[in-house]
């Protein structure tokens, strides 16, 4: 079978293509074509060094894969030959907390899914929405997880309550997509006019060019008659987080996803906009297989798509991630496996 191995740090010439033998499943493992994988900003992160967890040497990179179940040990009872699956984001959290001896994952500790077979035990795999396509099953685990928890694992949202998302990466997508599913009134921001033009076809109902108004907290309280925010998904971090505090209800929510900028800068909120509101920073860690169930059960009931920017062969896989890197998509980048 076909795989990349990431075997050199810090480029992309160390992520290289290897024949290896077939796996065979041990008892409780699933044997799994992979279709499709996507990429994420771990990813990048895991590449260039800057990943909390360290990578496994000569690691298959990718933690977003779905694929067909084609074979399975003796003792699988979770799949048959012919189910659609996608791995878990960790794997080896099912539910409750994330603890230490749940930081496992695909494309970093353990082999990920850029390859055409894929060995995976029975609890670390999830059933994919019956309407999705291979591609649109692998932009789950991550972003879709990730988003979710953000929208749904904090106070509960009720209809008409406003939700901010910043930019058009995938997980700000996904969080404007499910805010819409429950009702809630969605304000973006963006940097340019074709992609404002996308997120309101999406279903944003304003959206703020952070460019051409880079005090957008204060535009964001206009909109919403003084209030400010409900809920906040913050994905930037160090470069927006004082104009997120200052967009925030009085209790509003804000999941703080980044801590850190690509210049290294962190975190720093000043006194003046802190000091003026109550609302709650919450950190959240993608989530669990509880929670990738569960945002399945809300996308096969909405029949929600995930956006894809492009979608890439299997062997342009450098192509896919200079692409990802230098093309700020709008959507998940995707790698097909034929």
């Amino acid at each position: 079978m076909r795989s990349y191995r990431l075997e050199k740090l810090g480029h992309l010439d160390g992520i290289v293509p290897r024949e290896e033998p077939m796996p065979t499943p041990k008892p409780t493992d699933i044997l799994v074509r992979v279709h499709a994988v996507s990429l994420n900003r771990r990813d990048a992160l895991i590449l260039h060094e800057r990943y909390p967890l360290p990578s496994a040497p000569g690691v298959v990179p990718l933690s977003d894969g779905a694929g067909e179940v084609v074979a399975v040990g003796a003792e699988v009872t979770r799949f048959k030959v012919g189910d659609r699956i996608v791995g878990g984001y960790w794997p080896r959290w099912h539910d409750g907390r994330l603890k230490p001896e749940f930081l496992d994952q695909f494309g970093c500790t353990l082999d990920g899914m850029l390859t055409e077979y894929a060995l995976l035990d029975q609890q670390w795999a999830v059933p994919v929405p019956a309407h999705l396509s291979w591609e649109e099953a692998a932009t789950l685990p991550c972003a879709g997880v990730t988003a979710w928890n953000s929208v749904v694992g904090g106070e509960p949202l009720r209809p008409g309550q406003t939700v901010l998302t910043l930019g058009t990466g995938s997980v700000s997508l996904f969080a404007l997509q499910f805010a819409k599913m429950l009702g809630c009134r969605v304000i973006s921001t963006t940097s340019g006019e074709i992609k404002a033009a996308k997120l309101e076809e999406l279903g944003a109902d304003h959206v703020i060019n952070n460019v051409d108004t880079p005090e957008w907290g204060q535009v964001v309280r206009e909109l919403t008659e003084g209030q400010g925010a409900d809920l906040i998904v913050e994905t930037n971090g160090p470069a927006t987080i004082e104009q997120s505090v200052r967009a925030a209800a009085l209790y509003g929510q804000i999941v703080l996803l980044a801590v850190s900028g690509p210049d290294g800068s962190h975190i720093e909120i000043s006194g003046e906009a802190y000091g003026s509101t109550l609302a709650t920073i919450r950190r959240i860690f993608a989530g669990n297989r509880t929670d990738h169930e569960a945002m399945n059960q809300a996308i096969t009931a909405h029949r929600l798509r995930p956006v894809i920017d492009r979608v890439f062969d299997f062997a342009d896989a450098h192509d896919a991630f200079t692409h990802y890197l230098d093309g700020r998509p709008f959507g998940k980048v995707i790698i097909r496996i034929d």
